[in-house]
């Protein structure tokens, strides 16, 4: 029997498929006077000759094209069998895709004036939820001709995004509220994202419904990993290392001296911490490292043993591990004593 016209709808949920596109490959050849139905939870953007021509609303359309039964059959002979005036739909969800998860991969860099170091690390993370608002331009711009686009196609960039204009609102926070403050605005800085992306999520065809802040607090970055990233001079570095090494020895669980090692750490660690910021201080204002030839310390770390032999301290690291130079290690840390110190340098 001869095929007169046809009956395109996509008859999905759509959980995860923000963009069906019909046929899912090639090109369609619909015959004129085809029936579109589309969902009240779609939309339907209509091409022809590669061109976007129309948006369907929920309800049953009818389409136009040069396609008529029997002429198009002759025609297409001359075109390989294909025919000359191609058409696709491309059905578009109108749902809100919600729940999405974001985090911080790497803790953002804020200002915490007159508190610890000055600055802090925050980390957090939270849910955001998005929808189409303008299906023409979403598939023009995004999904192109792939027959199927899916949520998870699009996350990448919008948590991208979001982490970008994150940044700029903790940083504007920051200006003018404390650390602790920050932590208790929640609320206030999932809104000011939300404001600040909806241009971008604009020019792209969504709308960004929901961002929540789920949760946001310090980082536990080590006093190593803050070194590498460049925010601590030597003299806070060697105190803040300290701080570690207590709480490494707080959490050995070999009995009283695991036991004794977390008590000091608990008691001292507020004190530390203020010392390793003054030590910072002092020590910029006295010109950096301590000199070769000043006077050497009963105990010294690694780095500072390395400043008074003016190596590196690789090298220093080299010798505790061949053996050669004798240190203590209290848990990840070494620690030098000035008698091995001399010995070495004698040897």
């Amino acid at each position: 029997m001869a095929r007169i016209f046809d009956v395109i709808e996509y008859p999905s949920e759509m959980a995860d498929e923000i963009v069906h596109r019909f046929p899912e490959e090639g090109i369609g050849d619909f015959r004129i006077g085809s029936q579109v139905i589309v969902r009240e939870s779609q939309w339907a953007v209509f091409f022809r000759d590669g061109n976007a021509l129309d948006v369907f609303k929920p309800g049953r359309h009818t389409i136009v094209t040069a396609n008529i039964p029997g002429l198009i059959n002759f025609i297409g002979k001359a075109f390989n069998d294909r025919t000359p005036f191609p058409a696709e739909v491309y059905f578009v969800s109108r749902k809100e895709f919600a729940n999405k998860k974001w985090g911080t991969p790497q803790p953002i860099i804020v200002r915490n004036p007159g508190m610890g170091l000055g600055v802090a690390l925050l980390q957090g993370f939270g849910t955001y939820s998005f929808q189409v608002s303008d299906p023409q331009q979403f598939v023009t711009q995004i999904v192109g001709a792939q027959g199927a686009y899916r949520t998870a196609e699009i996350e990448e960039r919008l948590r991208t995004m979001l982490l970008s204009k994150l940044q700029d609102v903790l940083g504007e926070t920051g200006a003018k509220n404390s650390v602790p403050e920050m932590i208790g605005l929640t609320e206030e800085i999932g809104a000011a994202v939300r404001a600040k992306s909806q241009d971008d999520f604009s020019a792209i065809g969504l709308t960004l419904k929901t961002f929540y802040v789920g949760n946001l607090k310090p980082s536990e970055k080590s006093a190593q990993e803050l070194r590498d990233m460049g925010m601590l001079d030597m003299a806070t570095y060697t105190q803040l290392q300290a701080a570690d090494a207590m709480r490494d020895a707080a959490q050995n669980q070999s009995g009283g001296a695991g036991l004794t090692a977390g008590i000091g750490a608990g008691m001292g660690i507020g004190n530390l911490m203020g010392q390793a910021l003054q030590g910072g201080i002092q020590n910029t204002s006295q010109g950096g490292a301590p000199a070769a030839g000043g006077k050497m310390p009963d105990i010294m770390t690694p780095a500072e043993a390395a400043q008074f032999m003016k190596v590196s301290e690789d090298d220093i690291m080299t010798a505790i591990n061949d053996g050669s130079l004798k240190a203590k290690k209290v848990g990840k840390a070494y620690r030098i004593s000035k008698d091995n110190l001399e010995a070495f340098m004698n040897s």
